[in-house]
Order: C-alpha cells, then sequence, then structure tokens
C-alpha cells in the first residue's frame, strides 16, 4: 500500500491509499478485498465509503460486488483517517526565492506516511507557505527539531543535494545524553544491524575490527564535544535521577541513526530515546501505546532529545557560504533549566 500525494494547492490536497491487488485477493469482492485488506473500517463503514464514490477500481467508481483481477488498482480517499497529535510551530530561518530554511518543531513528520499526511511538515509547507512542490532536502526524524532545508525549485534542489551527497555541509547537533560526557570524543567505526535487538531496525555502532563478516555494515564517523554536565536531581525524595550533558555533535559521516547508535554504545544514550536508550522494551512499549508513568519519568522527555543546530551550506544561486543556526528547543532548555535550579533533596536514610 502506498500513498499518492496528490494535489498542488490546500484546498486540492488529497489522500489517496493505493493498493494492487496479489494473488490470494484475485477474484474476491471489492467489499471483502477492503474489509480483509484495510480492517480499520468494518463491511458497514467500507459500504457506506463505497455508496459515497469514494473507492475507485481501474480509476472508475467501484460496486461492493464488483469482482477484482489481479493486478486491479484499489484507490480509497482517505481524508477520514485520524491522525496523531503533532507539533505545528514550524518558524522561519532564512527564506529567498530558491530555497526555504525552517526550525522543525519535534514531534512533527517530515513527510507523509503511515497515519501521518495533512500532520507533516511537507503539508505545513503547502497549506501555511504557499509551496507547490516543496522539495525537503535534508529530513529529520519526527521526534528530531531543527534545520530544516527547502527547496523552491528543482535546479535549487539538485544543487542542494549535491553539496550533501559530497559531505560539503557542516552539520552539528545539540543533543542530551544520560550521564558526564568527556570533554571530547572521536568516535569511528562500523554501523551493523543489531542481532541483539528485538527491534528489526535497529543498529549498532562496532569498532571496525568487530564487524561480523559478512554483515551489512557502514562506516560512521562522530566528533562530540560535551558542553555542560548538569548534577543529579530527584525526581521523588531519596530517588535520584542521574545527571545528564549537553553535548555538541558533529557528523562527518551521514548515516541513519548515526549519532543515536553511537551514543549509545560509548554509554551515553541520548535523553527521551526509546529505541536506543535505557531498554528496547520501552520501544515495543510505546509503539503499542502502552508506555507506563514509570517509563516516562526513566525517559524524561516524551521525545529523543536531538536537535540539529546549525548548518553551514552553500548557497545555490549566490555560491555565498550560508551559516544557518537554530537555538536549542524550550523542552530541551526547560529540562536542563530544572535540573540547574531544581531542589537537591536528602536521601531518606
Amino acid at each position: 500500500m502506498e500513498a499518492s500525494f496528490g494535489g498542488h494547492m490546500a484546498r486540492q490536497m488529497k489522500r489517496r491509499i493505493q493498493s494492487r491487488v496479489p494473488g490470494p485477493f484475485a477474484g474476491a469482492s471489492v467489499l471483502a478485498f477492503l474489509v480483509r485488506r484495510f480492517p480499520y473500517h468494518d463491511a458497514a463503514g467500507w459500504t457506506e465509503r463505497l455508496a459515497q464514490r469514494r473507492v475507485q477500481v481501474g480509476g472508475r467508481p467501484a460496486d461492493g460486488a464488483q469482482l477484482l483481477a489481479l493486478d486491479d488498482v484499489v484507490e480509497y480517499l482517505a481524508d477520514d483517517i485520524p491522525e496523531p497529535r503533532v507539533n505545528l510551530e514550524v518558524t522561519v530561518v532564512f527564506e529567498d526565492d530558491e530555497m526555504l530554511v525552517v526550525n522543525k518543531p519535534p514531534n512533527l513528520p517530515c513527510h507523509p506516511s503511515g497515519r501521518y499526511f495533512h500532520h507533516t511538515l511537507w503539508a505545513v509547507l503547502k497549506t501555511s507557505f504557499g509551496l507547490e512542490q516543496p522539495l525537503l532536502v535534508n529530513r529529520l526524524d519526527r521526534e528530531t527539531s531543527g534545520l530544516t532545508i527547502v527547496a523552491k525549485t528543482a535546479g535549487a534542489g539538485k544543487l542542494l543535494n549535491a553539496e550533501f551527497s559530497a559531505r560539503r555541509v557542516e552539520k552539528k547537533y545539540l543533543v542530551l545524553v544520560e550521564g558526564v560526557f568527556p570533554a571530547r570524543v572521536e568516535a569511528r567505526g562500523l554501523l551493523v544491524p543489531d542481532a541483539d535487538s528485538p527491534v528489526r531496525k535497529k543498529l549498532k555502532f562496532v569498532a571496525a575490527a568487530a564487524a561480523p563478516e559478512g554483515q551489512a555494515s557502514q562506516w560512521a564517523e562522530t566528533v562530540f564535544q560535551g558542553l555542560e554536565t548538569v548534577p543529579p536531581a530527584f525526581s521523588k525524595p531519596g530517588k535520584p535521577t542521574g545527571p545528564i550533558s549537553l553535548v555538541e555533535a558533529t557528523p562527518m559521516t551521514g548515516r541513519l541513526h548515526q549519532l543515536r547508535a553511537t551514543l549509545q554504545a560509548l554509554g551515553y544514550p541520548v535523553v527521551g530515546d526509546k529505541l536506543y536508550g535505557h531498554d528496547p522494551a520501552l520501544f515495543i512499549r510505546f509503539c503499542q501505546d502502552q508506555l507506563t508513568d514509570e517509563d516516562r519519568a526513566l525517559l524524561r522527555l516524551d521525545r529523543q532529545a536531538l536537535h540539529a543546530s546549525k548548518l553551514r551550506i552553500q548557497h545555490p544561486r549566490t555560491q555565498q557560504m550560508m551559516d544557518l543556526e537554530a537555538p536549542l528547543p524550550a523542552d530541551m532548555a526547560a529540562l536542563l533549566s530544572s535540573l540547574r535550579s531544581g531542589p537537591q533533596e536528602q536521601q531518606e536514610p
């Protein structure tokens, strides 16, 4: 199943879900296919949507009793799928005719995927900023905040993408990590699939010599600088939480999950990280919407404390170097502030 992002203007934005009929469903009715393949509506719900002419087969409105053939394309106009709440407070850092640089807030996906369509940076750029075809040059995870570059033209997008591909863009992140971080760490090694994790997409950072033979791996290099460590605070009387550190990370390579996996391997997991944090079971409970109050207290933040704070990149038209910066976001700053000034309660005997 895939979502198509049709329409150029806000009033034309429609979420259309398309699915090609596989072998096991050849000869089934449209209604039976919909109920089995997309169980978020029951038979009555799909019958209502069929009557509203919101389901098509081969580009034509479908009837529930219509029989499907192998590779038929079933399309559903799905604007009624509820989307999770997100943070839509996108602010502009720089803008001209070629490009737009925004400070993406935490808890906002960049592109439509899964349950997210209107609640994405892509949709905000179309509806609130008037960009007909926004081209996101660098993409951040939903939970990661910070600088995101958007090309306004195909030509600008090509040039900006070339800068990233050639690793000519200087990137810096601000990260909150658990523990007392050293003044400087240069981490070089390999990212490999974490065979010990119950989460398939999880990676592991290892020394290059320790990478298992024949296993897919990627070279990853990052320079970390410890900026500040705040002392232990107490979430409850007699129960210290432990210190956290503000770290600046400069990735020399741009790998998926590079910073989070590397910091976990170094022994300094990112605050709020459910996948590369204290316990991988947290991520599973998060996906099942079963996080406990104890889980949330352990995480400290409701998202991974990772922020794309600085970018140095060449402008696609003027060729001038641009230094872009987004300040530490409010949630990360508030956590630091609370630990700096919070009451240092005495432990119970």
